[in-house]
């Protein structure tokens, strides 16, 4: 946010209606590229039905009322780590030394 925008929010005293994925992680204490897991798994839900590569809103009232259920706090908590978990995995398994069936065993070929 720009100075202006954080000055006019001081004196208005509140949030903006909506908020951007990055704002919404911040009220969230998470961070801005875990709010598409939490879109994915359908514990966010963006305001409309924005485009999939557009900028997502999200609504500050259900944002904060969200912040106050505990069960809706450990689901992300437990979405955001399985997803981290299996990207991870996912990255051991592409980074694993892979052998070729050629290398496996001798061929053995019949000559004219």
């Amino acid at each position: 946010m720009r100075e202006e925008q954080h000055q006019f929010l001081r004196i208005l005293g509140q949030l903006p209606a909506r908020l951007t994925a990055e704002q919404a992680a911040w009220v969230l204490n998470c961070q801005a590229h875990d709010v598409p897991v939490l879109v994915l798994a359908r514990l966010l839900k963006p305001l409309g039905n924005p485009p999939p590569n557009s900028v997502k809103y999200f609504a500050t009232i259900d944002i904060l009322e969200l912040a106050k259920d505990r069960t809706w706090l450990a689901k992300i908590t437990n979405a955001v780590s399985q997803h981290w978990k299996e990207k991870n995995l996912h990255q051991k398994e592409s980074r694993s030394p892979v052998v070729a069936m050629d290398d496996q065993a001798p061929q053995v070929g019949l000559q004219a």
